[in-house]
């Protein structure tokens, strides 16, 4: 039996481990035109007809760049919302997160934590991540369209019946009554999210990210505002129940109000096999990084109870969240870019490489001035009640930083149509991470904590190596890019030790130590990177420069 059980450990290892050869995949039609030998634009290649009855293909992958000038300008003018978007998204969700701290007790918010474990799954089963093969096919049918639609459409249909169904299984797993009602009542948001998904995917191949980020900041703001009504008059876990449930119903009502597309009443088996082949492995790895993802919270709220969970959640997805998901809107923004982008390998090496020192820029002195300051900012601004937050927000901002700076190494692997990566890696992530959680709940949220961090120190550096392998390029030359940014956070957060420490030495109070601390951050953290990292300063002006010849062509 002993033979027998390395023999099968060490076949599945291999599966694991051993890339899988197959032929390239085709070279995805460019925006813009490329230039000739002389340096002026080529003419234009005609396009395929459709084959006769198949719906028509829709080459609309040029239509946003075209739009803009080209596939830079649309990726530009994608990232001038973007910054719009996470500004206001992940600010308001910081002083929604606040403001609930201090009207919600810890198991209030752990109670609602306790149900936002299996909502996560709404995004996860939505489309089936058929709307990802949307994006990252060259050309597509209506056929396409309405297939993931409708398919899209019969999964939610199924989730939510499934959710209300289960909702007392859930509550009788937790031994929480109260959770059968709040399970029940987040299940319609199955339902609500499939009616969008389609469009939302159309909209993200389009490059359209204007009508995107209107809608999901309208969404944001509207969700913002019912938690804080609820919670003000005694909702409890309630509010942030029904701020998940706005959210998404204004998200996709806005959704159908801005997309000019409608789904016909077609169907092709030969659509979803085929968008069935690039999605099934984009799937399997969302659900396994999803397992990975709550197994924490699930460990917790089961043998913690919804207390402990409360103080985990509030520093994970409050606290650390809004910050270490800067990447994600950036994410589906350039992941339609790099899958142009998959056979100029040059190209795509640049382009990730400045938007990851664009994500360091802001997340590393955040997320480690967070660590430095956690002790002062939790008392001060959450309350007294939240105190055993604060070692695992100082652990979880290392973490969050670095998946932060990985959070496209996703999109690459999809774009390069190296998927059966993604799918392997995510299940080595799960396995060691879930292990690491169980290991570490003994000793409570901050052993749980802790067990992520030591995990993280052996998987990240895996995913950067495969990443860096599909671009074929040194993974030594994704530490170096970000050198000079480091070298200035390093030296930023001595001297808001220095600020801080120094305002304890006259006597000030927890609030003004904070207040110095932020000070010294903020007024020392750019000319250092100016000095440290000219290289981000140069980026900077050249998308300044790009953007202004836009606007002025003379």
């Amino acid at each position: 039996m002993r033979r027998s059980s390395k023999v099968a450990l060490g076949l599945f290892l291999a599966w694991l481990l051993i890339p899988i050869r197959r032929p390239r995949p085709a070279a995805v039609a460019a925006v813009a035109a490329p230039a000739g030998p002389s340096g002026s634009p080529m003419p234009p290649v005609p396009p395929v007809p459709p084959p006769p009855g198949d719906g028509g293909y829709e080459v609309d992958d040029g239509d946003g760049a075209e739009r803009h000038g080209g596939l830079r300008g649309a990726v530009m003018h994608g990232l001038a919302w973007k910054i719009i978007s996470i500004v206001v998204k992940q600010g308001s969700r910081v002083v929604v997160g606040i403001v609930l701290a201090r009207l919600l007790t810890p198991e209030e918010y752990g109670l609602a934590a306790l149900v936002l474990v299996f909502s996560s799954l709404v995004f996860i089963f939505s489309d089936l991540s058929l709307g990802a093969a949307l994006v990252q096919r060259s050309r597509i049918t209506e056929r396409d369209r309405s297939t993931v639609f409708w398919v899209s459409v019969a999964v939610g249909v199924v989730c939510t019946v499934v959710g209300i169904a289960i909702a007392p299984l859930v509550a009788a797993f937790y031994d929480e009554p109260d959770v059968k009602a709040l399970f029940a009542a987040v299940s319609i948001t199955f339902l609500i999210v499939s009616l969008g998904v389609t469009q939302e995917a159309l909209l993200v191949r389009a490059m359209d990210f204007r009508a995107l980020e209107i809608r999901q900041m309208l969404a944001a703001l509207i969700g913002a505002v019912a938690a804080i009504v609820i919670a003000a008059n005694g909702g409890g876990a309630w509010a942030i129940i029904v701020q998940q449930i706005v959210v998404v119903a204004v998200a996709t009502v806005m959704m159908w109000l801005v997309t000019p597309w409608r789904p016909r009443f077609t169907f092709s088996g030969d659509s979803l096999r085929d968008l069935g082949s690039f999605g099934g492995n984009v799937f399997g790895s969302r659900l396994i990084f999803y397992l990975n993802r709550n197994a924490d919270n699930l460990l917790i709220g089961k043998f913690l109870g919804p207390a402990a969970l409360g103080a985990y959640s509030l520093a994970y997805n409050v606290i650390l969240l809004p910050f270490s998901q800067v990447a994600g809107p950036l994410e589906q923004l350039l992941y339609p870019a790099f899958s142009r982008m998959q056979e100029d390998m040059e190209r795509l090496r640049v382009a990730f490489l400045r938007v990851v020192r664009l994500v360091a820029v802001v997340n590393m002195p955040v997320l480690l001035g967070f660590a430095v300051l956690a002790d002062l900012f939790v008392p001060v601004v959450l309350g007294e009640q939240w105190r055993d937050a604060v070692p695992v927000i100082q652990i979880l901002a290392a973490v969050g930083l670095v998946q932060s700076l990985q959070a496209l190494n996703g999109s690459i692997l999809q774009a390069r149509d190296r998927t059966d990566w993604l799918l392997r890696y995510s299940i080595i992530f799960t396995i060691v991470t879930v292990g690491a959680f169980a290991a570490g709940l003994p000793f409570g949220i901050t052993g749980v904590a802790a067990a992520l961090g030591i995990a993280s120190i052996f998987l990240e550096p895996l995913y950067a190596v495969i990443t860096a392998k599909v671009m074929r390029m040194s993974a030594w030359r994704m530490v170096t890019n970000l050198s000079g940014i480091t070298q200035a956070t390093a030296l930023m957060l001595i001297l808001v030790v220095a600020g801080r420490l120094g305002a304890e030495h006259i006597g000030a109070g927890e609030g003004l130590q904070l207040l110095a601390g932020i000070g010294a951050g903020i007024l020392t953290y750019p000319p250092l990177l100016m000095w440290r990292a000219p290289e981000v300063v140069t980026d900077v002006r050249e998308m300044i420069a790009r953007r202004r010849s836009r606007e002025d062509p003379a």
